[in-house]
């Protein structure tokens, strides 16, 4: 039998970045020392990077258990996912996720989606950012939108099919009103790059960093910043509501537990990972890698996963992606 850890939950106030109260504890059990938070992409990607400074925060500020960051690759993610879900409700498993739930879903590669968990909280925003390929014809999306118009069905973009740089592209062809565009399948980030820089397909999604680096560099071409405002990564970059589309793609990062898991054992970790979204160490790293803190939980965080549910069933059903085997 594993020890059982008594944990004292934090009750927190405000969102604000500037500190929390504690207005009283009270213990929850959480039958093991350490708990594990599975990541179902590769170490050293971005998912993985981003959750290990919020778990790294978590367990700095005294969290129990302690958690510890697992991989769990294969399969696009999905491996991990199904780990994660057929987990005990006990509150030894959480899992890292975003939107990519959604886009299993909705592309029938998971016949299950968010709601298939018990969810914490959102934790940090990254923004979307396409990148060309250096000698694409085009450098900005009115470009791309007047050059794809005058070349049906040439238009070729860099995605992993049913993952959310699939949607990304999706919410950019939706947006530009391209009905042809084509889109090419790569097995993760670093292929996709790959695909560009060589000119194999004419634009894809690209990190902040990365895509300064290659811009910098003259080897792609940045055509836009998929948000309400400037990136402060690479300023000189429009957004895409400057250039007339107004449209807001991000990577929305957080933790959910296994179904069934107890609301006191969720709000515990809801109360913990409150604290780390809070630190100044945290939110200071987390920025520095081109991403930001948006803490929510609770009704807000199951808000967040029907509306943005609802958007892309919209945009999969629209142009012909839509596989769900779930309502």
């Amino acid at each position: 039998m594993k020890p059982t850890i008594r944990a004292a939950a934090v009750i927190t106030a405000g969102l604000a970045f500037t500190g929390l109260t504690t207005a009283s504890a009270t213990a929850v059990e959480i039958p093991c020392n350490t708990a594990r938070l599975i990541v179902p992409w590769g170490a050293g990607g971005e998912s993985d990077i981003l959750m290990r400074v919020l778990l790294e925060g978590y367990n700095r500020l005294g969290g129990k258990p302690e958690l510890q960051v697992v991989t769990i690759t294969g399969q696009g993610g999905v491996k991990g996912t199904k780990e994660a879900k057929n987990s005990k409700p006990d509150g030894c498993t959480l899992f890292s996720t975003f939107e990519h739930l959604l886009a299993g879903n909705l592309t029938g590669r998971m016949d299950f989606s968010w709601d298939a968990f018990e969810p914490i909280a959102r934790a940090t925003t990254t923004v979307s950012l396409m990148g060309a390929g250096p000698n694409a014809p085009f450098n900005n999306y009115k470009e791309m939108q007047a050059w794809a118009k005058a070349n049906p069905g040439k238009l070729l973009a860099a995605g992993t099919l049913g993952s959310t740089s699939h949607f990304s592209l999706l919410q950019i062809q939706d947006a530009l009103g391209i009905v042809d565009m084509k889109v090419v399948s790569y097995d993760g980030t670093a292929d996709r790059m790959k695909a560009i820089l060589a000119d194999t397909v004419h634009f894809g999604q690209v990190s902040e960093s990365t895509g300064a680096k290659h811009a910098k560099a003259g080897r792609i071409k940045l055509l836009g910043i998929n948000f309400h405002k400037r990136s402060a990564v690479v300023p000189d970059v429009p957004t895409a509501t400057e250039q007339g589309f107004p449209v807001n793609i991000t990577s929305n990062r957080g933790w959910v537990l296994p179904k069934g898991t107890s609301p006191e054992i969720v709000k515990y970790y809801g109360d913990m990972m409150e604290k780390a979204a809070n630190d100044k160490k945290v939110v200071e790293t987390i920025e520095k890698m081109g991403s930001f803190v948006v803490f929510e939980r609770g009704d807000d965080y199951v808000k967040w996963w029907k509306t943005t549910n609802d958007d892309w069933t919209r945009i999969a059903k629209k142009l012909g992606v839509y596989r769900a085997a779930t309502k």
